[in-house]
């Protein structure tokens, strides 16, 4: 099915933001299981930055298992020479309409938040957040539990949400998302009047998941006119594949994109990342985009069966494996404050899934033109 480019009529659009090359500041550590406010730090899937308040938000991927699902807000210094620290000046929990904190599994499944990605809306004081939902079929037990994406206050308050596309609607029957495969990143558009959000594995009828060859694994990228709350796009981004085999073989293995992070009109970062069993860091791939580019999909019902014409393209920015330091399940990026050189810098974070073996890390990267 041929795709028609969204941005056909829009030549203005233009690439303002300049990127060649990622230099690596620092990496800072923050301590397994820190206790804060009554909290337990772990689990942080995204990362966004408000330049006016010089404060970083963090969302945490808890199921309202150890503590109700939650965010965090930081501040983290660092110099063009190094990382010196990661301070916490707070904790937000998130409300559901009912102005209630979000259950856990066992109070109630069929509405346990899975928290994944993040954004500030600056102009509006307001945050996006979006959950994976879930999609457990077995019997008796089946729980479908669409992913949603909502909108509250700065105190964790319900505002709205956005309604979805019916592809992104779990289902009983292999069609529409897999489980923990979802609404995994988000980035508004510099001028706050579009969202754009991804799934981080394919749709069942887009394609198989990742794996050690080329299976052509296609994902979609989500745009969302912040106005109406309308899917006004659908893009299409083909996943590399999963980076090592696994050890056993056969074991656990995925490649998928955790977040996404939008430098201008056309541009956007996609980030990659593939883990498998047996080796514990994860390699996390930064690739450049142009989403002027690219044809809308909305109406491509099966990525699979029609393979999309003008997909995303991609350029590697970074392969993190390169810098030859250990790195964990990086799952959140943000542009940070500018250097006194006058780059821009990219913050990036890890998700320790509450996990001993695994870390929750900070890197600070120097964007160079």
């Amino acid at each position: 099915m041929a795709a028609t480019s969204v941005f056909a009529q829009a030549p203005k659009l233009k690439r303002a933001f300049s990127i060649s090359a990622l230099r690596l500041i620092g990496e800072k550590e923050i301590p397994h299981n820190l206790s804060y406010q009554g909290t337990t730090v772990g689990g942080l899937s995204s990362i966004d930055y408000d330049s006016k308040s010089d404060l970083y938000y963090l969302i945490c991927d808890d199921r309202s298992a150890i503590n109700p699902a939650r965010y965090y807000t930081a501040k983290i210094f660092f110099t063009e020479k190094g990382v010196d620290s990661v301070v916490l000046l707070g904790v937000t929990t998130l409300l559901q309409p009912n102005g209630k904190a979000y259950p856990n599994v066992k109070e109630d499944p069929a509405h346990t938040p899975d928290p994944e990605a993040m954004r500030y809306d600056p102009r509006r004081k307001r945050f996006a957040w979006s959950s994976e939902g879930e999609r457990i079929v077995r019997g008796k037990d089946t729980v479908l539990q669409n992913p949603s994406i909502h909108l509250i206050s700065p105190a964790g308050k319900f505002i709205d949400s956005f309604p979805l596309p019916a592809n992104l609607r779990m289902q009983a029957i292999e069609k529409g998302p897999r489980q923990n495969g979802v609404l995994e990143g988000m980035s508004f558009t510099r001028n706050y009047r579009s969202l754009l959000v991804n799934v981080e594995e394919p749709l069942y009828e887009d394609g198989p998941r990742a794996d050690l060859s080329n299976n052509q694994p296609w994902i979609r990228i989500y745009r969302f006119d912040v106005a109406s709350k309308k899917n006004t796009a659908q893009y299409a981004y083909k996943l590399d594949p999963v980076a090592y085999p696994t050890t056993p073989a056969g074991a656990f293995m995925v490649n998928g994109v955790p977040d996404i992070l939008v430098l201008d009109d056309r541009q956007l970062i996609v980030m990659e990342r593939s883990f498998s069993t047996g080796r514990w860091p994860c390699t996390i791939k930064l690739y450049l985009t142009d989403l002027a580019t690219a044809g809308d999909v909305r109406n491509n019902v099966s990525l699979r069966n029609n393979p999309p014409t003008k997909p995303l393209s991609k350029k590697l920015l970074l392969n993190m494996d390169a810098l030859g330091i250990y790195v964990d399940n990086v799952e959140g990026m943000t542009l940070g404050p500018t250097l006194p050189n006058g780059h821009r810098t990219l913050v990036l974070v890890s998700d320790n899934n509450f996990n001993l073996a695994e870390k929750t890390q900070m890197f600070v990267f120097e964007i160079i033109p």
